[in-house]
């Protein structure tokens, strides 16, 4: 909603690179070490944004992130090195756009679907919403600093998805979506759910009829069979090792 908001009115070859936020999640600062114990507690206790138990661990991974870069390409037809993710703690801006000529347009808002639900609800006009309106000089400041992909690695596959191309991102969402309840019934930690989508990736994404199949419904919901299958496959293998090692 943000990058579709920033664009309106803007004709796309004028446009240089789309910016988009991410909050970092709770687990931003916290080592490596400690986030491979992280709890699905601990993964939807979200500093900023109140939502579901799954979209909170895919914020808190990055995977709801690695999604948006996906979907942006394929929305707005950019290139994929011209889609870029900042980490933004304040969730107050949300997307950023670059044009040629060097400036940008930014959306900035309060941390609260409510009000891109309405704008959706409503476009193409804007109806008056009764939610909170931010106070930029109470805000004081606004920091951005790059993802740590060692610790957000899904961000990195997400590119390893575009390159690849086909049903590409069929099966790495399935693979999230495996890898996500397997961590939420604590068969896996929360750093494993990326090396199960990594590994399903490297097993299916040179498989011709996930990069040279045809894009259609059918397929579509192929691949994502596909991808569930082999993903259970090594979250079983990798949650037996874990039981063995105990």
């Amino acid at each position: 909603s943000a990058a579709f908001q920033a664009l309106a009115g803007e004709r796309m070859a004028a446009v240089d690179r789309l910016i988009l936020t991410a909050s970092g999640g709770p687990f931003r600062d916290w080592p490596l070490e400690r986030m491979a114990r992280a709890t699905p507690e601990e993964a939807v206790a979200h500093p900023n944004w109140s939502m579901g138990q799954r979209i909170s661990i895919d914020s808190a991974s990055m995977f709801n992130k690695a999604l948006e870069v996906i979907e942006a390409r394929e929305l707005f037809g950019l290139a994929p090195g011209a889609i870029e993710v900042v980490v933004h703690p304040q969730s107050i801006v949300h997307a950023v756009v670059g044009f040629i000529d060097g400036g940008m347009l930014a959306h900035l808002g309060p941390a609260d679907m409510r009000h891109a639900i309405g704008y959706a609800l409503g476009w193409p006009e804007r109806r008056p919403l009764a939610l909170e309106r931010l106070d930029l000089a109470a805000l004081g400041r606004l920091d951005f600093e790059r993802p740590d992909e060692r610790r957000f690695p899904a961000l990195r596959l997400a590119r390893e998805v575009m390159a690849a191309g086909g049903l590409a991102g069929a099966v790495f969402n399935a693979a999230k979506e495996v890898a996500l309840d397997a961590f939420i019934a604590r068969r896996i930690g929360f750093l494993d759910m990326a090396a199960v989508v990594e590994e399903v990736l490297g097993r299916l994404i040179a498989d011709p009829g996930v990069a040279k199949g045809p894009v259609t419904l059918e397929n579509a919901l192929a691949a994502d069979a596909l991808g569930r299958r082999v993903a259970a496959e090594v979250v079983a293998a990798r949650s037996g090792a874990a039981a063995a090692a105990r």
